[in-house]
């Protein structure tokens, strides 16, 4: 099994992981603070539903292959960017339908966005991330040793990574959720945030094919 004695610096890791900006941190702060903690708990269950994936393809040897086989890698780029692209085209429809409708209307199509939807949102913008992918093959390797099963180190610290991760955007959830019922009323953003969220995964996708 794992060196016990590596864990508190992988915990320190994935902290500071976790906490960094990216995709996943910014679906949980809009969503919770738009729509409540619940959205960005089915955001956080879809991210470690991805994580355990990813986890799994490391163990196995898909993250060994993208870093041996750079047509791999670019084509899981590519793969990644055309899905934010298409994420963030389609949250921008929907934000400008929502602007041409009256405030009813824009409570219903609020509702329409499910928790399973959300979560497969969360865990699809995460899994189709080849950074993420390449972070976990580079990552988990280090705190393993020879003195047991690689794949078995592998799959233990992807999910102990992920379960880390999990109860830390659940945390996220709650005080973004908090933030966002605290300003209602005096920031009026909630019904922007699909459009803001558009934007940003069009910016990322152009900012991942454009960058090794």
């Amino acid at each position: 099994m794992i060196d016990i004695s590596i864990l508190p610096l992988f915990f320190v890791s994935v902290f500071f992981l976790v906490i960094s900006p990216g995709p996943d941190l910014l679906l949980i702060s809009s969503y919770s603070t738009a729509r409540g903690f619940r959205s960005g708990i089915a955001i956080s269950l879809g991210i470690f539903g991805a994580g355990i994936l990813q986890s799994g393809l490391v163990a196995f040897g898909l993250g060994e292959i993208m870093q041996t086989m750079p047509t791999v890698a670019f084509a899981v780029k590519v793969i990644g960017a055309c899905y934010l692209l298409w994420l963030g085209v389609n949250l921008i429809r929907a934000w400008f339908k929502q602007t041409q409708c009256n405030v009813n209307d824009q409570v219903t199509q609020l509702k329409q966005l499910t928790y399973r939807r959300l979560a497969y949102r969360g865990c699809m913008t995460n899994l189709l991330n080849p950074k993420a992918l390449l972070f976990f093959s580079f990552f988990l390797p280090q705190f393993t040793h020879t003195s047991s099963s690689i794949t078995t180190q592998l799959l233990f610290l992807g999910l102990l990574l992920s379960g880390i991760a999990l109860v830390m955007n659940v945390a996220f959830s709650i005080v973004f959720s908090a933030a966002g019922r605290y300003f209602k009323g005096k920031l009026n953003f909630g019904h922007h945030t699909d459009g803001i969220l558009g934007l940003v995964f069009v910016g990322l996708a152009a900012r991942l094919v454009t960058t090794k």
